[in-house]
């Protein structure tokens, strides 16, 4: 039996996607706070700017969690939340909230996941285009 070892997202991958997705806002001329999780759902990297709405550093995790537990990005995921959709009952049956807004991207390497970055604190598609950003900078 043959294992295939994929490189896990370091805490020089996760510093880098915060500065990206910083980046990318700065230049849009809107305050962020970014968050990215490693596989597992720990923190290796966080930023939130004071300038930023306060509640923006709790929306980019929720976003980061949610991309990272269904492996999309949360902006695929909306619909699937509305009334009669595949995902109606799930933020209950789970012991974290997830955030179906967009702006969480999942990371992958090799074609695994090995974690996801959240940013909170523009316009929803703005939100997820920085983070996009952001996951491209690794690839």
């Amino acid at each position: 039996m043959s294992t295939t070892t994929v490189a896990p997202l370091t805490i020089q991958d996760a510093e880098a996607l915060v500065t990206a997705a910083r980046r990318a806002a700065e230049a849009d001329r809107v305050t962020v706070s970014v968050t990215v999780l490693d596989a597992g759902g720990h923190l290796p990297a966080f930023r939130r700017d004071d300038r930023a709405v306060l509640i923006s550093g709790e929306t980019s995790t929720r976003k980061a969690y949610t991309a990272l537990q269904l492996n999309a990005p949360t902006s695929d995921l909306v619909d699937a939340v509305q009334p009669g959709g595949p995902f109606h009952t799930l933020p209950t049956a789970l012991d974290r909230p997830l955030l179906f807004i967009a702006g969480g991207v999942p990371v992958h390497r090799d074609g695994r996941l090995i974690g996801a970055v959240g940013v909170g604190g523009g316009a929803p598609e703005q939100d997820h285009d920085f983070a996009t950003a952001a996951v491209k900078t690794l690839t």
